[in-house]
């Protein structure tokens, strides 16, 4: 099993009252239920006020590298990543669960 995890950092300028933030949000909670790789789907906004800290998180489970790559190709995905690039960058990890 694969633990899928990705970390967002606004750009400048972008909080969660941007609608644009708050469209990616939407969008990226239904993932899980629209790609069938995903045994496992988690998402959430940050509650920690230091400087370190990213502003969203996902978590998702896949079977191997080949259902992550399924995953990452996936329509619905793409969509979401065009949301996110437009107001965030972002760090991810692909580790064995």
């Amino acid at each position: 099993m694969i633990r899928h995890v990705v970390l967002f950092k606004f750009k400048p300028g972008i909080d969660w009252s941007d609608p644009r933030a708050q469209a990616a949000e939407r969008t990226t909670s239904r993932i899980g239920d629209e790609v069938p790789e995903l045994h496992e789907w988690r998402h959430g906004r940050n509650i920690s006020d230091r400087a370190i800290a990213y502003d969203f998180l996902v978590e998702g489970l896949l079977d191997d590298m080949d259902a992550v790559g399924r995953y990452l190709v996936h329509p619905f995905h793409q969509d979401a990543i065009v949301q996110w690039r437009e107001i965030s960058d972002w760090v991810m990890v692909d580790v064995e669960a």
